[in-house]
C-alpha cells in the first residue's frame, strides 16, 4: 500500500504531494474535529521523543489512519517550533532519526535507496546487500560518529564511493534526517496557528521543563547545576539532547564534572543519550581521563584553551567581569557557590 509507505516516512516529498492531492488545508487539520486523531498523534510523537528518545510505531490498517500519521508529522513539527526550545528540538530530531533507522534496517534495500534519495543522498547498489554513497556525503553524515569503525581510515573507498551494509547505511540516514530537522526547526508559525494549538503548546512546554530537570537531577544529584559556567551548561544540553560532543568538549565536561565531585557512573549516565553510546568504551574513556586506570588525573582546560577549541559558549556577565578574573571553569563554579560577602555599608557619621 503506497500510502503506508508515506505514513512510515512522512518527511519524504511524495508524502507532502499526497497531502496536497487530498486538498487537506492546514486550517482544517488544526481546527476541524475530523482531524482530532491526527492532532493527538502529533502530540504523542513529541511526547515519545521527549520521554523515550524515539517515536513508537502505530499500526495502521486503512488509508485514513495512514493519512493521520502523515499529518501528525507535520503538526508535530509545528508544535515543537511553537515551544521553541533547543533542548526539545534536538530531542525530537534525534527521536525521528532513531525511528527512521530502526525501520530502514528491516526494509527492502530498494526502499532504503529511495528514502536516501528523498533525503538528498545519491546511492547505488554495488552488491545485493550493500548500498554505497559518495565519500563526501559519508564524511558529512559520519562526522559526529565517535566509534572508530566510522573513521575514514577504517573504511574502503572505491571510485569515490563508500559501500556499507544496510544497518550501517540506515544509521547514516538517521543522521541525515536528524540534521534535516534540526536545520529546519523552528518554523515561523503564525499567531493564529499558535492560538489554535495553545493548550498543547503550554502542556509541552511544561513537559519539556520537567524532563530537562529530571535529567539534570538524575545526572548530577546534589551538584548545583545552576552555578555551572555557560560553557558547561551548553555542553550538558548538547549531551542531554543526544548530540555527539566534539572530543574537546567531552574532555572538558568530563574533567569538570570529575573535579566537582561526580563519580564515573554519574558522568557516564550523562552520555547515555548519545546516538552512538557504547557503555564499555565510554566508561574506559572516563576512567582514563579521571585517572582511575591511567594514573593521571586530568584537569579541565582553562578558559583561553576552551576558546581556542571552540567550546566557549555564551560567556555571561561573570565571565566578562574583569574584577572577577574568571580564567577557568572551576573558578567560575567556586565563585558562584561561594560568593564573596559584600562589604558592610558604613553609615555616614552625622555632624555635631
Amino acid at each position: 500500500m503506497e500510502v503506508l509507505h508515506f505514513a512510515k516516512y512522512p518527511f519524504i516529498k511524495d508524502a507532502v504531494e499526497y497531502i496536497e492531492e487530498r486538498e487537506v488545508s492546514l486550517d482544517d487539520v488544526l481546527t476541524h474535529e475530523l482531524y482530532i486523531p491526527a492532532r493527538a498523534r502529533a502530540k504523542s510523537r513529541v511526547i515519545d521523543a521527549l520521554e523515550y528518545g524515539e517515536v513508537f510505531f502505530r499500526s495502521m490498517s486503512n488509508d485514513e489512519e495512514c493519512l493521520e500519521e502523515i499529518l501528525s508529522y507535520a503538526v508535530a513539527r509545528i508544535l515543537v517550533s511553537c515551544v521553541g526550545d533547543k533542548f526539545l528540538i534536538k530531542r525530537y530530531a534525534l527521536a525521528e532519526g532513531v525511528t527512521l533507522a530502526e525501520r530502514l534496517e528491516h526494509e527492502e534495500i530498494e526502499v532504503v535507496e529511495d528514502v536516501a534519495y528523498q533525503l538528498g543522498i545519491s546511492t547505488h547498489m554495488p552488491d545485493e546487500d550493500k548500498l554505497s554513497l559518495h565519500f563526501s556525503d559519508y564524511l558529512r553524515l559520519a562526522s559526529r560518529m565517535r566509534s572508530k569503525e566510522w573513521k575514514l581510515i577504517n573504511i574502503e573507498i572505491e571510485n569515490g564511493e563508500v559501500a556499507l551494509n544496510q544497518i550501517k547505511f540506515a544509521r547514516l540516514m538517521q543522521q541525515a534526517l536528524q540534521d534535516k530537522i534540526e536545520q529546519e526547526l523552528p518554523l515561523n508559525v503564525p499567531d493564529s496557528v499558535r492560538k489554535a494549538l495553545s493548550a498543547d503548546i503550554s502542556d509541552l512546554k511544561g513537559r519539556t521543563d520537567i524532563r530537562r530537570s529530571q535529567m539534570t537531577a538524575q545526572n548530577f544529584g546534589k551538584v548545583t547545576v545552576e552555578n555551572f559556567p555557560p560553557c558547561m551548561k551548553h555542553l550538558i544540553a548538547m549531551a542531554q539532547a543526544g548530540e555527539n560532543l566534539p572530543h574537546s568538549g567531552r574532555f572538558a565536561l568530563t574533567t569538570f564534572l570529575h573535579h566537582i565531585g561526580l563519580s564515573v557512573d554519574e558522568i557516564l549516565s550523562l552520555f547515555g543519550t548519545s546516538p552512538d553510546f557504547d557503555i564499555s568504551k565510554s566508561k574506559y574513556q572516563i576512567e582514563h581521563i579521571t585517572g582511575e586506570i591511567s594514573g593521571t588525573e586530568y584537569i579541565p582546560p582553562e578558559c583561553s584553551t576552551m576558546k581556542s577549541y571552540g567550546v566557549c559558549f555564551e560567556p555571561d556577565k561573570l565571565c566578562n567581569n574583569p574584577k572577577a578574573k574568571i580564567v577557568h571553569p572551576l573558578s567560575y563554579y567556586r565563585m558562584k557557590n561561594n560568593p564573596r560577602p559584600k562589604k558592610p555599608v558604613t553609615p555616614a557619621s552625622s555632624r555635631s
